[in-house]
């Protein structure tokens, strides 16, 4: 390498190094959340498991001279909502789903980074360590088996919505779903990982493949050695909501009417509790659960 060569390198190096580390001023975005969750009119017991958390980072000045308007306290704020929807009957479909979001829980707490200002490069670190949480998860899962052969077939769905001011991201396994409401639509954001599903893409007519809707194909625990994870990013508006659900909900209450639950009370918790209600007016046949986030993005200034 030539003394020319190396300053070009050193040039290129310095021009990018500051968009490794500095991302644009975060925005400010308003959340307000609802969840509920119920065993249905069918079931013994409860297998559903959610979690609606808050991340955020502060900055607090200690000591300056510096005058203290211009070094105001900050926050950054993050949320992250999961559902997770167990199998295995009885109890261990309850202990599967409890254990993915306890687990999900504890690696939280060892994360070595947090992302706050989402750009593409970030967004793919996100999907990484999506699947890195799942794969350790579903690892929970088959050692406890091991411990205890009688919990042998246990599992879980699991999907996340994580947010980071506008920008949402989604990790889905299994057979729960997240959708985006905008504009009085609901627009699906995973698919699910069931056998009906497969069938339907292979061609067959969504009735005659129903039938299979309950066999999952990909899920958290079982005996597979890792399991596929799924992912997306996209931008919200203002007035959009995310909607987190267990198949419960969707036995029983079609698309069009969840929108137009969202879209006649502007209390998320209102929604989730009228929507329950509908699905076991209409037999509630399995649990159910249902997170809601409304989403106020004030223009910038």
């Amino acid at each position: 390498m030539t003394n020319d060569d190396a300053q070009d390198t050193v040039e290129v190096s310095s021009e990018k190094q500051p968009q490794r580390f500095f991302g644009p001023r975060p925005q400010r975005v308003n959340v307000r959340f609802g969840a509920v969750s119920d065993r249905g009119k069918k079931r013994s017991n409860n297998e559903d498991h959610y979690a609606v958390v808050r991340r955020d980072r502060s900055r607090t000045v200690l000591a300056t001279n510096v005058p203290n308007a211009s070094m105001a306290q900050t926050k950054e704020e993050a949320y992250v909502m999961v559902v997770a929807d167990g199998i295995g009957g009885a109890a261990f479909g309850e202990l599967a789903s409890m254990l993915a979001v306890q687990t999900a829980w504890e690696l939280a707490e060892r994360e070595t980074c947090w992302a706050f200002n989402v750009d593409e490069e970030q967004a793919k670190e996100l999907a990484d360590k999506f699947d890195a949480y799942a794969q350790l998860i579903h690892q929970k899962l088959l050692d406890h088996v091991d411990s205890d052969p009688l919990t042998a077939g246990m599992g879980t769905t699991l999907t996340v919505a994580h947010t980071v001011g506008p920008v949402a991201f989604i990790g889905h396994i299994g057979d729960s779903r997240a959708y985006a409401y905008r504009d009085g639509l609901l627009h699906p954001l995973t698919r699910d990982h069931t056998l009906a599903q497969e069938l339907v893409d292979a061609g067959m007519k969504s009735c005659e493949a129903s039938k299979f809707g309950h066999v999952l194909t990909n899920f958290l625990g079982g005996r597979r050695d890792r399991v596929d994870t799924e992912s997306q990013q996209f931008v919200l508006q203002d007035g959009d909501a995310l909607l987190l659900c267990s198949d419960g909900l969707t036995r029983h209450v079609e698309d069009a009417e969840i929108a137009e639950a969202i879209r006649q009370d502007d209390d998320p918790q209102n929604v989730c509790q009228s929507l329950l209600d509908l699905a076991l007016e209409r037999g509630g046949r399995d649990n159910i659960t249902i997170v809601l986030a409304r989403y106020e993005i004030p223009e910038s200034a």
